[in-house]
């Protein structure tokens, strides 16, 4: 299975009310990431105007449905259609979540956390090798943001996704937001948590705001927070070339007030850590 190489851009999340913007005129972006699971169908507006989206930047997939922790395996007709869409896209890569999300019968549509066990590690791995096999390409995985843990617990996350990968060859996506996050709500070092993650299995950033609180939320509604700034500072000495995008998910602004904040994240990226005080 072919390596993914580091591609060194700034990118946004490809959202309908922002349609017109990249259909019309020239937006200043390095690529877009979409949520794989709106364009798994034939036909419809969307897909049009992905497909049209595609000829001017680069496209990541996203998925939020896979469900790779799932006990009960993968949705075959899940991965025909993704694979459908990624023949039709070809896109950068494609990615998804370490959560599960589904039982046999039920979709909980919400990214729902696993016990960190060695029982929980083959089954992931077992997936993981499944929907690479499937897709025939290698994927990037998703740390989670979380809000409780596991009396079963066995080893930290970063432990996790570092086997995780080194037992199946995928890659990461390393969301800094859900570090700050998750470190803030369980009480670790979120620089520890980075420290110690392979980096050299990351290709993609993501940068997100969240609501402040005694319990933080990973909410995608608002500005990236000053103290996620510093932390992708001090991720991106670290890691060389990585995509670095911001997602927007709700309260969802106009497009120049995300570019001036993917502007700030390329400065950052750049080595002018002064730019936050900027």
């Amino acid at each position: 299975m072919s390596a993914i190489a580091p591609f060194d851009g700034f990118g946004l999340g490809l959202r309908r009310t922002h349609y017109a913007d990249f259909l019309d005129g020239e937006v200043e972006v390095d690529f877009v990431e979409v949520i794989s699971e709106n364009y798994m169908v034939e036909g419809g507006k969307p897909l049009r105007v992905l497909e049209q989206v595609r000829e001017k930047h680069p496209v990541i997939l996203h998925g939020v449905s896979m469900s790779i922790g799932s006990a009960q395996g993968l949705d075959e007709d899940h991965l025909s259609r993704l694979r459908t869409l990624a023949n039709r896209i070809d896109p950068l890569w494609i990615s998804d979540h370490l959560c599960w999300t589904r039982t046999s019968a039920h979709n909980s549509h919400d990214l729902l956390p696993l016990p960190l066990t060695t029982e929980a590690l083959d089954v992931v791995c077992a997936n993981i090798d499944r929907a690479q096999d499937a897709l025939g390409r290698p994927m990037l995985f998703e740390n989670p943001s979380s809000y409780l843990t596991f009396p079963e617990d066995e080893m930290a996350e970063w432990e996790f996704l570092s086997e995780m990968a080194h037992r199946t060859g995928c890659y990461l996506l390393l969301d800094i937001n859900n570090v700050y996050v998750s470190a803030h709500n369980h009480g670790f070092s979120a620089r520890d948590y980075i420290a110690g993650l392979p980096l050299d299995r990351v290709r993609q950033i993501h940068l997100a705001g969240h609501e402040p609180g005694e319990i933080i939320i990973d909410t995608h509604d608002r500005a990236v927070s000053d103290g996620v700034w510093e932390l992708y500072v001090d991720t991106i000495a670290q890691l060389g070339p990585v995509a670095t995008m911001i997602e927007r998910d709700d309260k969802i602004p106009p497009l120049d007030e995300l570019l001036a904040e993917l502007e700030l994240a390329r400065s950052l990226g750049r080595g002018n850590a002064g730019a936050i005080a900027a």
